[in-house]
């Protein structure tokens, strides 16, 4: 089990170390975000905006204009929701470099309930033009995306948990991570499971336990979101002939919508879904509490495969 968000604040240090350029913008969450450990090593380049996100946001606009590389940090469900029209006009509409990182995304703060959880951020910044959505599935993975969205000029938007989650990646070389390519993490062909983020790590677990029932399971890592691997969905369409995503977001906008998008278009199949249904968050003193009350869990996906697999017959 390790921390996203640890290996976040790691990586964007050392790319700190890299390039004078970056600078960091954080919303009063420095330690929460590990934003931290930027601020100790480069205290000149670090920002603390306060609890005033739209301002961040402007800064940080402000910023790239000049040729810095600002990473605007907080929490997902306030990088996203009460900072969109800042990231609309002065972040998308005229591209600028400007990287957007959501911490304790989805329900990973469990204590806090629904104010502070992001289940609709993905829906948000996925219907901005210019936008690019990442949301990496371990913490191998999430070094990756942070150097990716380094790398990328213009707007990119990257999404992490708050809980120590499993490493699916556990060799380096495995997760060549790109932007807008999907990674397969285990081959099957009778059912095809879509996920991102944590779910991913569900989906493999249920992919094992399906196999003991004698159904060979498909897991794709979808890490970019927009834009969205199509080549990789089509594939995984036409090789299992159902699919079934898995996310911890609102079904609606979100993985399950970007894969329907696809699918209906280019090769229909039966799809089932693992999300969150049109509803809120709410408290819990344990993470996976909040998981199992929202449907979101290895049953549950196990049950989806079994319900795909019917529909395809």
């Amino acid at each position: 089990m390790e921390s996203q968000q640890d290996a976040y604040g790691e990586t964007l240090a050392e790319i700190g170390e890299e390039d004078e350029r970056v600078v960091v913008l954080d919303a009063d969450l420095h330690h929460s975000n590990r934003t931290d450990i930027f601020k100790e090593r480069f205290p000149e380049r670090f920002f603390e905006a306060g609890i005033a996100e739209a301002n961040m946001i402007g800064v940080a606009a402000g910023l790239s204009m000049v040729g810095l590389i600002p990473f605007a940090n907080s929490f997902a469900v306030f990088t996203t929701g009460r900072v969109y029209d800042q990231i609309r006009v002065s972040v998308c509409y005229p591209r600028s470099n400007v990287k957007i990182v959501g911490t304790s995304a989805g329900l990973s703060d469990c204590h806090d309930g629904a104010t502070h959880q992001s289940i609709e951020d993905v829906a948000i910044m996925r219907a901005l033009p210019n936008m690019i959505v990442v949301v990496p599935c371990d913490s191998p993975e999430t070094r990756e995306a942070t150097r990716a969205i380094y790398n990328y000029v213009g707007p990119a938007y990257l999404r992490t948990n708050r809980q120590p989650i499993p490493v699916i990646w556990e060799n380096p070389e495995e997760c060549a991570f790109r932007i807008g390519e999907a990674l397969t993490v285990r081959e099957g062909r009778d059912v095809g499971v879509v996920a991102s983020g944590y779910a991913v790590w569900l989906a493999v677990e249920a992919a094992e336990r399906a196999a003991k029932e004698g159904v060979s399971v498909e897991v794709l890592d979808v890490h970019t979101l927009k834009p969205m691997d199509r080549g990789a969905i089509v594939k995984i369409a036409k090789k299992t002939g159902a699919l079934v995503t898995v996310e911890e977001h609102s079904l609606i906008g979100g993985l399950r919508s970007a894969v329907a998008e696809i699918v209906t278009e280019d090769y229909p199949i039966p799809v089932k879904c693992v999300g969150i249904q049109d509803r809120f968050g709410e408290s819990a003193l344990e993470y996976d509490e909040l998981l199992k009350a929202y449907g979101i869990t290895v049953d549950n996906i196990l049950e989806k495969v079994r319900e795909a697999l019917q529909n395809k017959r």
